[in-house]
């Protein structure tokens, strides 16, 4: 099966092409193949687990050497588990979770129980992602599409010696597929029941003497799984497109890398669904054919507006290292990335406005432009000491157009509807229907300063050290600009349900500057780090206990109804104290890994949402909610009993909680909030998995299948929202020709038809329904050539 490489360092290996189909963890770094020494010993390993060489350290180890948590998984295995972006990683990966936002912009990763929720432009995640070593300003230029990956890898808790920016909850990270010494080439075409289609085609080889090149090209299209009855269409759907193309270098002392690629994606998603009876009036008027009071069950929703999200991004990044000499190796990666996000939203979930209910319409522009340089020297990891040193650059503008247009009336001249007793606004009625409106203008800057150094010293041949620090400058400054808010027919002041009648300076009385232009900037130093002790007893097990320092950067409230003084006011970074002791084994002649985890991390200023009703409708304030506490364990199982059979199981517990919680500090009312569960936290999570290879003669055959189940968590802060415990079972089977030139798969997608939401606002009121709520089928056809 697999092939280890074995130094008395426990194969410190710099080949990336070591990397092997298998269930386990890996991470990111550039790296540079150091020759190998002639005395070397190269043993022959048992049929069974292959071995996975990760970089989580920044350089090439195996797995089971590796004293973090992580979960990883290479293309293959992200195709044959139907994982097709970020948002079905919660699927496969423990202590993941993932909030669903009506808009990519305001969707997020969650990773044991912490992550950072925000509609602000100047606040990050706490869990970072990375891709080709590039780190990405906010949690809404992940969503993309996974196409052509070498592998994806998370990361579980504080990240920040080595990977620095924002994560101080965990990392998730996304390698590319490099180019090929041969040509080869590659189409997939998929095909999923309501209207799914997906297209890709890559095509890779030589260009000259170590050059080489690979060029990937994608195409996807869905209808939706929600029926829009006011236009009789379905909605939750998208279309996507992009490229990606990749030119590397491969010399004697250098190797480069230079990727290119853009993604556009055009989706009618996501509609809020009502699960719940809104009064018989609103209820008439929605007119969904299933009713109204169907909780998740729910699929209809009667909106005048479409909730759109149009996404448009392309990056250029290079990267490279270089030996300086036969011990130490230089490492660069630089890139630039933009990313455009344009938000059409519908507020109030009907179809029209009355005397009893507003109407809500938001439309947003989100643009980000980012740039970075990572340099870093590291010696010789086959030596019993080993270090590496770095600095990083980092730059983000970040600008933010929103408008909300509101239509009201208090009474109206036109007669009640007979059909749902609703008595609607009479549009060409200027006296008694008002138009609420605002817009306003957002630019933040955001720079990052780090320098870092990280050793390891193998005192003996069981007990090992590593420390790490890293030294952090942050820069945040914003201007936002807001008048208040009138009527969009006349001009004249006015306010409306989400529409303030302050100015972005806020009042002279309430201690603003009185006009429509509020600023600010704040600086931040940090220092944190890491340390471990790790104890080998045999080759085959590995003991670790670790401390880190988790940092977060400072943050803003700038967004749409952002007033001063009280949005004006910094809101301080977010720091995490990460305790770890794990266990990672193989036994049972290469046919078992087991791997333990069990984890305590405090959260102090702890970013988090408030949420204020303003004229009737629930916005959001950013603040440091206080100090929260996430505690447990995660347990990793990989067996294979014969060949060609790999089964495995997770399972993560979460005790992610609020310890204690900062009043309003206008207010300083008590909260009733300590104690209470995270939102989107659920305690206990649990996968099994089984895939099967068997040679049937004149073709392959192939088998996955997986289950998740997720126990209950809660969609906000305060343990508001409720989301039901549930199970997803996925499975495939497929058939290739003895060369794997050609295989064909059937999948099939939440078998038992077990439906549930990603997000439950107002009990009920809006639910976001995902796309594998319901059972689904597919097939897909894939041709290699050569």
């Amino acid at each position: 099966m697999g092939t280890l490489y074995l130094t008395r360092m426990r194969a410190l290996r710099w080949t990336a092409s070591a990397i092997a189909l298998s269930f386990s963890g890996t991470a990111y770094a550039q790296a540079v193949e150091y020759p190998q020494e002639a005395e070397e010993e190269v043993i022959e390993t048992p049929a069974g687990i292959d071995t996975i060489v990760v970089t989580a350290q920044k350089v090439e180890q195996d797995v089971q050497d590796v004293p973090i948590a992580i979960s990883a998984f290479t293309g293959e295995q992200l195709q044959a588990k139907g994982v097709d972006s970020i948002e079905d990683l919660a699927v496969i990966a423990p202590s993941v979770s993932f909030r669903k936002g009506t808009t990519s912009a305001n969707s997020a990763i969650v990773m044991r129980g912490v992550g950072t929720i925000s509609f602000s432009i100047a606040a990050e995640p706490s869990v970072s992602t990375v891709v080709d070593g590039i780190v990405l300003s906010r949690s809404g230029q992940a969503f993309m599409d996974l196409v052509d990956l070498e592998r994806l890898e998370v990361l579980r808790g504080p990240q920040g010696t080595l990977f620095g920016k924002n994560a101080s909850a965990g990392l998730v990270n996304i390698v590319s597929r490099g180019g090929s010494d041969t040509f080869e080439g590659e189409v997939r075409a998929e095909a999923y029941t309501d209207e799914e289609y997906r297209f890709r085609g890559t095509v890779a080889g030589p260009l000259a003497p170590d050059l080489s090149a690979r060029l990937t090209g994608f195409y996807g299209t869905y209808d939706g799984n929600i029926t829009n009855v006011f236009y009789d269409e379905k909605v939750n759907g998208y279309e996507h497109y992009g490229a990606r193309g990749i030119v590397d270098y491969r010399g004697q002392i250098a190797n480069l890398r230079f990727i290119a690629d853009y993604f556009k994606a055009d989706d009618d998603c996501c509609a809020d669904v009502r699960g719940v009876s809104a009064g018989p009036v609103i209820d008439a008027e929605l007119g969904l054919p299933e009713g109204v009071a169907l909780g998740e069950d729910q699929r209809f929703v009667n909106h005048n507006l479409i909730t759109r999200t149009l996404d448009t991004q392309w990056s250029l990044t290079l990267s490279g290292d270089v030996e300086l000499d036969d011990k130490h190796t230089l490492s660069v990666v630089t890139g630039y990335r933009n990313w455009a996000n344009e938000e059409i939203r519908e507020g109030d979930f009907t179809p029209r406005p009355l005397v009893s209910q507003f109407q809500l319409h938001d439309f947003g522009e989100v643009t980000t432009e980012q740039m970075s340089f990572e340099a870093r020297v590291a010696s010789d990891p086959r030596a019993p000491f080993f270090y590496q040193v770095g600095g990083f650059l980092w730059h983000s503008n970040n600008t933010q157009d929103f408008t909300r247009r509101d239509i009201t009336c208090a009474t109206s001249t036109l007669p009640i509807d007979p059909l749902t007793g609703g008595r609607p606004c009479n549009l060409s009625d200027p006296v008694n229907t008002a138009y609420p409106t605002a817009t306003s203008n957002s630019d933040v800057n955001s720079s990052n300063y780090a320098i870092f150094g990280q050793a390891t010293w193998q005192i003996t041949d069981a007990l090992g050290l590593i420390g790490g620090l890293r030294y952090t400058w942050d820069e945040l400054s914003f201007t936002h600009i807001r008048a208040p808010g009138v009527d969009a027919r006349t001009g004249r002041p006015a306010t409306g349900p989400g529409v303030s009648g302050n100015p972005a300076g806020g009042t002279i009385a309430s201690g603003g500057n009185g006009t429509n232009t509020s600023s600010g900037s704040q600086n931040n130093g940090n220092l944190s780090g890491k340390a471990v002790v790790t104890f080998e007893p045999t080759d085959d097990i590995l003991l670790y206990g670790s401390y880190t320092r988790g940092y977060k950067g400072p943050a803003y409230n700038v967004f749409f109804n952002h007033t001063a003084p009280a949005n004006a006011v910094p809101v301080s970074e977010e720091t995490s104290n990460a305790y770890e002791i794990g266990l990672k084994s193989r036994f049972w002649n290469n046919k078992v890994q087991a791997n333990l985890a069990a984890f305590s991390v405090i959260y102090d200023g702890f970013q988090a949402n408030n949420f204020v009703n303003l004229n009737g409708t629930i916005i959001t304030n950013l603040t440091n909610a206080g100090s929260v506490k996430s505690q447990g364990f995660e347990a990793d199982l990989l067996f294979v009993p014969v060949d060609g059979l790999t089964l495995n199981a997770n399972a993560a517990y979460a005790d992610a909680r609020v310890r204690k919680f900062n009043p309003n500090p206008l207010t300083n009312a008590p909260d009733a909030r300590n104690g209470t569960r995270l939102p989107l936290a659920p305690e206990f999570t649990y996968t099994l998995g089984a895939d099967y290879e068997a040679d049937l003669g004149s073709f392959i055959g192939y088998f996955n299948t997986n289950y998740r189940h997720t126990s209950s968590q809660y969609s906000d802060l305060g343990e508001q929202g409720l989301i039901d415990a549930y199970g997803l079972w996925n499975a495939s089977i497929g058939f290739s020709d003895p060369a794997d030139q050609y295989r064909l798969t059937f999948h099939a997608r939440n078998i038992l038809d077990d439906s549930y939401v990603l997000l439950n606002v107002g009990a009920g009121s809006r639910l976001q329904i995902p796309r594998d709520a319901d059972r689904y089928f597919g097939v897909s056809l894939r041709a290699r050539f050569n």
